[in-house]
């Protein structure tokens, strides 16, 4: 089928166009990529074959990234292009051909790509955020400050689970670098803008014994062809996120994850705090997941977990783009980001009878910087 609905492809066309200007500009071949598909009926119409959630220009490219990773697929020109697929050509005036060629013969696996995958990157770098934001909770707590305090972590919205090794992965961010815990583990490298208080430093206080990922369709590390599209998730140029997610997906595969699918979390959730142990702190976290629900159903997960907080001592961490956040009201953002991109790391928990919730920083989307929030007095 083909898209030709005049206001459809104008609102395509505008997206890639815009992602080309902005985001895109992390990435010299998306952003080349994205600036020709803008200029094509036939390549931005493509993206309305996506559910209407899924309509976003990197879910495209994640579909041509997906056919350069599959060795299956035959070489053709637009793999020059790839450093992943071995190429080395940078964007050229060739490209807009190389494109359309390859779309052309492959059009029909690109659409069904499109209807039944979503943007899933799993991204581990936001780790470097959530180690501290684990860090914080227990110093507002009052547990670990002689020997670790055990810790549940549950990751609402999981893709492969790979945030839950958060204790395995070294960390070197310019404040307060850990070494892995596991010689295989990648080593997140961010760094910290405005640094987090100093008492936050020094050993873990949080030690995770138990640890689940729900989400409606939970990516097997032993799944070759599930976890390429998260390898094609990542941009073709970014070596430094492709490599440590290969080394995380190879850690995973070790020491599988315990991961379920459900449509609803909550319940999820629900049946897991239940089967605890005591003395432990159960934490949920997310990270850019809530923008795939709509008002009702965040609203139902806001005032679900507050209950849980204040009836089961629940902590809920969560790392999203700021008007998803449980605040009423957002904290300064960072200088010169755009706050639509821009990760709010934020914490919940119960202080005696009382149900708190603060801003702790803001983030990259991917980790590269991390900002603490300046508290008010």
């Amino acid at each position: 089928m083909t898209i030709d609905d005049p206001a459809v492809l104008n609102r395509m066309s505008r997206r890639f166009r815009n992602f080309s200007e902005q985001d895109g500009q992390d990435d010299r071949l998306y952003a080349a990529l994205a600036r020709h598909i803008a200029d094509d009926p036939q390549l931005c119409g493509l993206l309305a074959e996506a559910p209407p959630g899924q309509q976003l220009p990197v879910l495209l490219l994640a579909a041509l990234h997906d056919c350069m990773l599959d060795e299956t697929v035959p070489r053709s020109e637009l793999h020059d292009y790839y450093p992943t697929a071995d190429g080395h050509r940078p964007p050229d005036d060739a490209l807009p051909a190389a494109l359309g060629t390859f779309v052309q013969r492959h059009r029909s696996r690109l659409v069904q790509t499109l209807r039944t995958h979503a943007t899933q990157t799993n991204e581990i770098g936001r780790c470097g955020a959530l180690r501290v934001a684990l860090q914080a909770l227990m110093q507002r707590l009052g547990l670990g400050e002689a020997t670790p305090h055990p810790i549940a972590l549950f990751d609402f919205g999981c893709s492969a689970g790979l945030n839950l090794f958060v204790q395995d992965y070294g960390y070197e961010d310019g404040w307060d670098p850990q070494p892995a815990g596991d010689a295989a583990a990648p080593v997140i490298r961010g760094q910290w803008r405005r640094p987090p208080p100093s008492a936050l430093k020094g050993p873990r206080r949080w030690q995770v014994s138990e640890s689940m990922g729900v989400d409606p369709a939970p990516v097997s590390v032993s799944d070759a062809i599930a976890t390429r599209w998260l390898r094609a998730c990542v941009w073709p140029y970014d070596e430094a996120r492709g490599g440590r997610l290969r080394q995380a997906l190879a850690l995973a595969a070790a020491r599988p994850p315990r991961l379920i699918a459900a449509k609803d979390g909550l319940q999820a959730l629900d049946h897991w705090l239940s089967q605890l142990p005591g003395g432990t702190q159960a934490v949920m976290v997310n990270t850019w997941v809530l923008a795939y629900l709509d008002p009702e159903q965040r609203r139902r997960l806001d005032q679900t977990l507050a209950g849980w907080t204040k009836t089961r001592g629940l902590a809920w961490i969560s790392g999203e783009a700021g008007k998803f956040s449980p605040l009423s009201s957002l904290p300064p953002a960072a200088a010169g980001e755009p706050v639509e991109t821009t990760t709010l790391w934020t914490l919940r928990w119960l202080d005696g009878a009382q149900v708190c919730t603060e801003p702790l920083a803001w983030a990259h989307a991917h980790g590269r910087w991390m900002e603490w929030v300046e508290q008010s007095p």
